[in-house]
């Protein structure tokens, strides 16, 4: 069964860097799905079905700490594993976020190994 996974990232060339070291991983991805900031994350969210979110924490109009307590809060979407993707030096705000649900954190850079063995972990799948 392929997943489909929700990249949230203000920069276009992180998600294009996520999106090649997903399809590297040879793991079973359907749709992988693009918003550039915690709002357009949350209205994708709202139309799409997706297995695991992928996040940014510093993003415009609505970062991805707002959006993964909203995310976390939702009926509708609180079962869905969310994963810090950042570069952020506050060990505090992730041990936050990890307290209040985040399924992992990834701190960038970040090599394809990494965000492999991560995928494989959250979504279940054996990988060689």
């Amino acid at each position: 069964m392929p997943f489909d996974i929700l990249i949230v990232d203000d920069s276009v060339l992180t998600r294009a860097l996520i999106k090649r070291t997903i399809k590297l991983t040879e793991l079973p991805i359907g749709a992988l799905h693009e918003a550039d900031n915690g709002q357009s994350g949350l209205e994708m969210l709202a139309t799409r079905n997706v297995d695991l979110v992928l996040a940014d924490l510093h993003m415009p109009i609505m970062g991805g700490v707002e959006m993964t307590t909203r995310i976390m809060a939702s009926e509708e979407t609180r079962t869905i594993p969310v994963v810090i993707i950042s570069a952020e030096p506050d060990d505090d705000q992730i041990d936050m976020l990890k307290h209040s649900g985040i399924k992992g954190y990834l701190r960038k850079p970040f090599t394809p190994e990494e965000l492999c063995h991560l995928l494989t972990e959250l979504l279940g799948v054996a990988h060689d």
